[in-house]
Order: structure tokens, then sequence, then C-alpha cells
């Protein structure tokens, strides 16, 4: 799957798929990361990307020109790829987003900067719009990132385990049940010893059972989604 990240700041995207497990799969051809900077399209002699909002207001705006031309740059190679822009108005970004996502074959993120991107490239480009939560950041990369490493999760052969993505949190509206590892005994804390006893169809039971509760203490929007689906 081919992510392009559209930024004025390469460098703060790239540091992050340089470890771990997009790293393992970037390398293993999973997964393939590139950069296109609008201002390498500005028609501006200074290579300018902003100008002050018409009508007045704080701040910059970046203009449509070098945005849209960078897009169809893209498009011109990749007729199919699915733009998606991260703004404030966007749905806001959820689990099962990203594992229909994951089907793509070619992602787009735009990233603003200054106070946002002129009103028309949205229209005249944007598949999708996106927002990870109801706060301002100074620019886009950062939740262009969070996408996709929440997408990238759900890559066909990205983790090495599959049945990882099964139980997670999000899955059925639940969150995930309480975990444990060793020691046993941990400052006087002690593993439920139902875990202890081998028996993985009560195991099972009782991590669902504590899914619920968990859910329903943390999270109670999500626990009255999973009453009206009825699976409880």
């Amino acid at each position: 799957m081919r992510f392009s990240f559209v930024t004025l700041f390469p460098s703060i995207v790239e540091g992050y798929f340089g470890d771990s497990i997009l790293k393992r799969a970037i390398d293993g051809n999973k997964l393939s990361i590139d950069f296109v900077n609008p201002r390498d399209f500005s028609t501006n002699r200074h290579n300018k990307v902003d100008a002050p909002m018409i009508g007045g207001g704080a701040g910059m705006l970046m203009s449509p020109q070098p945005l849209c031309d960078a897009i169809n740059f893209i498009k011109q190679s990749s007729p199919n790829a699915h733009i998606i822009f991260l703004t404030p108005v966007g749905k806001k970004f959820e689990q099962n987003d990203a594992k229909r996502l994951s089907k793509k074959d070619h992602i787009v993120f735009v990233s603003g900067r200054y106070e946002g991107i002129d009103e028309r490239v949205i229209e005249s480009q944007a598949n999708e719009l996106f927002s990870i939560g109801d706060f301002i950041l100074t620019g886009g990369e950062l939740a262009s990132m969070v996408l996709c490493d929440s997408i990238s999760r759900n890559v066909n052969g990205v983790l090495g385990n599959s049945d990882s993505l099964v139980v997670e949190s999000f899955e059925d509206a639940l969150l995930e049940a309480p975990s444990f590892t060793k020691p046993i005994n941990y400052n006087e804390k002690i593993v439920i010893s139902e875990f202890l006893k081998g028996n993985h169809s009560k195991i099972t039971a009782l991590k669902t059972k504590l899914a619920l509760y968990k859910t329903k203490y943390f999270r109670p929007d999500l626990y009255q989604k999973v009453k009206k689906k009825g699976i409880i």
C-alpha cells in the first residue's frame, strides 16, 4: 500500500517511519511512503505558498495554486489515489475507517499549515475529510501520521501476528480487556487467578465480561452502542 504526504515539512513525518513495525513493513514492501512539497510547485518567484485571507483575519492561508498542482501531479501517475484532508470540520476518525481505508491502494494525506487551506482546494480535491479530535494543531502532519499508523496496522502482513487485530479496543465497540504479564505478583498486586489456570474458554468469557465492565466505566458512550447492538 502506498501513502503520499503533501506537506511543507516532510522531515516532520519522515522520521516516524524509521523504526519498529512500520519500518519493517516498508522494508518488506508491504507499505511505501513518499512526500510531495507544495513549495516545489509554487509559481511565485519567491516560492511562496501562502497569502493573506480575503476579507481579513489573523494569519496566512495556504494558497490554492501550489496545493492543487501538487495534488494533480500525484494524480497524473495515480488517478485512483484517495485524497484525505485533515481538518477540524472533518468526520472524527475511528477504527472502522482505518479498516476500510486499509483496502485502498494509494492514500494521499494533505496537511494544512498556518491558518488553514483555501476552501476551494478542499472542495475540488478532497475524497474525504477527517479530524482526530476537537482541538487545534499547528499543522496537519501529526494528524496525518496518526491516520497512517492506524490504517497501516490493518494492511495485510504489516503486523507479525494478524490475530492481534481481533482482540483490540474498539472491535465491536468494546475496549480491550485488562492484560497482564509476569511477575504474577507485583507490589502486592496479583494477576487474576482465572488467567493462570489454562482454561481458554473460561479466560475468553472472563475477558469479554471484563471488556464490558471496562467499557462501561471508561467509555459509557461506547457501552450504549454495545447495548444497542444486542451484544449484552
